[in-house]
């Protein structure tokens, strides 16, 4: 698990050896500001986590400030209900797709039968992707033409999940419409008729943020929580940025489950979040 954070921070790790070239026993108030800035953890919230902290830091005061951000109650609980819905949700260009193959191999790798609902229909390139890695998989999926209903397939997805008896139901979603009303308007009615399919569903709503936009996510998981209440955040391609250090102004804006953190393109490539092996990988760039 430090090894795959290490990877995936690997450019947040080099931009903090910008501020402090060599790891140290402790650090000056100062510097620690500026590793936190550099990684692009919001201005507000780190102030707030220097308030509490002595003007020479160690790598335990260091830990117990950072772990406090991701102390809140993430309430969302796994149902018992087969099959399990969730739908994905995201603009266009965070890695929804990508994202849908990732948690669907994930769920064969554990013996589970998945199919996928190809229900982002204002885009032709978006249904062709997602059939393009359901035959990779070898997974059965649901698609239709551009133009057509989501919900439609949203429906019919469920509906062939409970005939074939499989566990997990994966639906892609729009990430624009022509207006923020149209989409919304659009998700919302996804999910009445999920859950005239499925009582409860969907059961988990995850919206796909990607890595490399650090804080200004933060808007746009705002947006989408107010249209249709986000159970959890899956961060892709953060790989690619030096802005790893946003995964904290993420949690402490949102206050809602970090579940995954996409590590590269491969469907294998998706790990658990957890926000101590985060932390450590970090202060390990730091301290001694």
């Amino acid at each position: 698990m430090f090894n795959l954070f290490k990877k995936v921070l690997g450019r947040t790790s080099k931009a903090i050896k910008g501020v402090v070239p060599t790891k140290k026993k402790s650090i000056s108030k100062e510097e620690f500001e500026d590793i936190l800035l550099e990684a692009d953890v919001n201005y507000a919230l780190v102030e707030r986590l220097l308030k509490s902290l002595p003007n020479t830091i160690n790598r335990i005061q260091a830990f117990n400030s950072l772990i406090s951000v991701f102390q809140y109650k993430a309430n969302w609980k796994e149902p018992e209900t087969t099959p399990f819905v969730e739908m994905i949700i995201g603009v266009n260009g965070a890695g929804k797709t990508t994202t849908i193959a990732k948690l669907a191999h994930r769920y064969q790798s554990q013996g589970k039968g998945v199919i996928l609902g190809a229900g982002d229909t204002f885009r032709a390139a978006a249904i062709e992707q997602l059939s393009r890695w359901a035959t990779k998989l070898n997974l059965p999926i649901v698609a239709t033409q551009q133009g057509h209903d989501p919900s439609a397939v949203v429906y019919d997805t469920i509906e062939s999940a409970k005939a074939k008896g499989l566990e997990h139901v994966i639906i892609d979603t729009a990430g624009r419409l022509h207006t923020q009303t149209n989409l919304s308007e659009e998700l919302k009615k996804m999910i009445r008729i999920a859950h005239k399919a499925q009582e409860g569903a969907p059961h988990r709503k995850l919206l796909i943020l990607d890595g490399t936009q650090g804080s200004s996510a933060i808007n746009q998981a705002k947006a989408f929580h107010e249209m249709i209440e986000i159970d959890g955040i899956i961060i892709t391609k953060l790989d690619g940025t030096a802005k790893g250090g946003a995964l904290l102004s993420i949690a402490d804006e949102l206050q809602m489950p970090i579940f995954y953190i996409g590590t590269g393109e491969q469907p294998k490539d998706l790990i658990d979040f957890k926000a101590n092996a985060y932390i450590n990988t970090i202060l390990d760039e730091i301290f001694v």
